[in-house]
């Protein structure tokens, strides 16, 4: 009988969003229970036009507070182009956009949006992070609220930059301090500074999106329990989906127990990704970016986070930082695929930036594990990047089924340059500069082991393929690296508790202690 029920529960809702009128049943027996049905409330019948040249925003908001107000609904946007300014979730209230309908971000001087509201915060991190109602969709201690597909919303007056007009807006969908949300199936194009912002937001599923943007993709910060799978984003000029934990709330709030799987993340032009084309022509000064990135902000840090069967395609690499003294701890990442990659495929950089109150001591990053990474046609001027600061070491790095082909091209000038530390500097592969190994740089790290790692080159290069500085206890297990010429495998400088083993073109090496050396 339940199960009878639901179905027709299911049916009616369906024929509802479709316009259907469904008649009364007959009375019911007696001792029945009735089923409530889902509330529909259709924007059109609270006075949107959705011919895209009128503002929307003041009927659809209307539709949202009498599915509040009974109890919570379904706000539905029939096929249409919906010219909006700022558009306020409430609790128990879903929005879904049918195919055809898009919500369109209207130009500010037509239909001002919400002010950005105050925050004492403010000064620790950019504009964008610190304010949320100032957006095109935004929601602020909102509880069971979904956004749902197969629509589009389209931030095309919305702006990308760190500062925002008065009556402007910068992002797509904002949420602060939400909890229990669902963002699926949905297509965001050109959303502004952030896509999807989420800050303080528990219980978060963002699922079978499509996002082809300028600027942030996805941004989570400090949020608790998160899922995103089966996303496509591309974003260019920033990041695709980003982990943050700043001090937006005026807390330190780690960002912990997320899930990323089955994501593609690139950098192709804006709009070449939705319109299948998949453009490469824009020229970017540091290489487009496109990937996945825990920081720059991280004053509560990361926790528990697991990252699954991923692609990058023209992106930079994946990168870990924490430089706001948060902690990144317990990590596993498995089974990413990356091909022509702008910088470092691999970057870890533990720093002391420290953009927090009372300038925070830096924090630490352990116990995280990389592992079935093939990537190709790889920038040959970092390689991967292992970096802690001295007297706060990266502990319990684990690399294995790594295979990584890079462009190579490297020279002796290289092989000879010595990194600057940039303890306080933004974390970016680029900031040391060309590195002097192609393979791997490892410094100020305690606990490094790489397993069963193939690293070439297209290109002759000259720089050795390893260097290590500062690390303590470093087990290499079955490398196989291309050769060239008389440049070194392995190149060390003040590292203890050394192992490689079955390491291509060397006899196993054992070294207790090494100030120098080079073999």
């Amino acid at each position: 009988m339940r199960n009878g029920r639901w179905s027709a529960v299911r049916v009616i809702w369906i024929l509802a969003l479709l316009g259907v009128v469904v008649a009364a049943p007959d009375p019911a027996p007696a001792g029945f229970t009735p089923v409530r049905t889902p509330a529909v409330f259709d924007v059109r019948a609270f006075g949107a036009a959705g011919d895209g040249r009128s503002i929307d925003s003041p009927a659809i908001n209307r539709a949202i507070e009498a599915a509040q107000t009974a109890g919570g609904g379904t706000v539905h946007f029939p096929a249409g182009t919906y010219l909006s300014a700022s558009i306020r979730l409430r609790s128990h209230v879903a929005l879904f956009l049918d195919q055809g309908a898009t919500i369109e971000a209207a130009p500010p001087e037509r239909a001002p949006y919400d002010d950005p509201e105050p925050n004492p915060w403010d000064t620790f991190q950019d504009f964008g992070h610190s304010h949320w109602h100032n957006s095109l969709i935004w929601g602020d201690g909102a509880v069971d609220v979904s956004i749902l597909g197969p629509g589009l919303i389209h931030g095309k007056g919305l702006v990308r930059g760190n500062s925002v007009p008065k009556g402007g807006a910068d992002k797509a969908i904002a949420l602060k301090n939400c909890r229990n949300v669902t963002i699926r199936d949905i297509t965001l194009l050109h959303a502004g500074h952030f896509g999807i912002l989420a800050t303080g937001t528990d219980n978060l599923t963002i699922d079978n999106v499509r996002i082809d943007t300028n600027r942030d993709g996805i941004n989570v910060d400090s949020c608790k329990n998160v899922r995103i799978s089966n996303a496509t984003i591309n974003s260019p000029f920033d990041d695709g989906i980003c982990l943050k934990s700043s001090y937006a709330l005026g807390t330190a709030r780690a960002t912990e127990n997320v899930t990323i799987t089955n994501c593609q993340v690139s950098g192709y032009d804006e709009g070449t990704l939705l319109d299948g084309t998949y453009k490469r022509t824009v020229t970017y000064s540091r290489g487009t970016t496109g990937r996945i990135k825990f920081g720059t902000e991280s004053n509560g840090g990361f926790k528990n986070i697991t990252i699954s069967n991923c692609v990058f395609d023209y992106s930079r690499g994946l990168a870990i930082e924490s430089v706001d003294g948060g902690p990144i701890e317990d990590v596993t990442i498995t089974n990413l695929s990356m091909r022509d990659i702008v910088n470092a495929p691999i970057f870890v950089r533990l720093g002391a930036r420290a953009r927090g109150p009372d300038t925070p001591p830096p924090g630490v990053i352990r116990r995280v594990t990389i592992s079935n990474v093939v990537a190709s046609n790889v920038d040959a001027r970092h390689g991967v990047i292992i970096s802690g600061i001295p007297g706060h070491a990266i502990e319990d790095l684990r690399l294995s089924h790594i295979r990584i082909a890079y462009r190579g091209g490297g020279t002796k000038a290289d092989a000879a340059l010595e990194p600057e530390e940039k303890v306080t500097e933004y974390p970016e592969p680029d900031m040391f500069g060309n590195m002097p190994a192609w393979a791997l740089f490892a410094r100020h790290v305690h606990g490094l082991a790489v397993r069963d790692a193939t690293f070439t080159f297209d290109q002759k290069d000259e720089r050795p393929a390893f260097r290590l500085e500062d690390v303590r206890t470093a087990d290499f297990d079955t490398a196989r690296v291309q050769r060239s010429g008389s440049a070194f495998t392995f190149v060390l400088r003040n590292v203890w508790d050394f192992v490689a083993r079955n390491t291509s073109g060397l006899k196993d090496v054992r070294r207790e202690r090494v100030e120098r050396d080079a073999f």
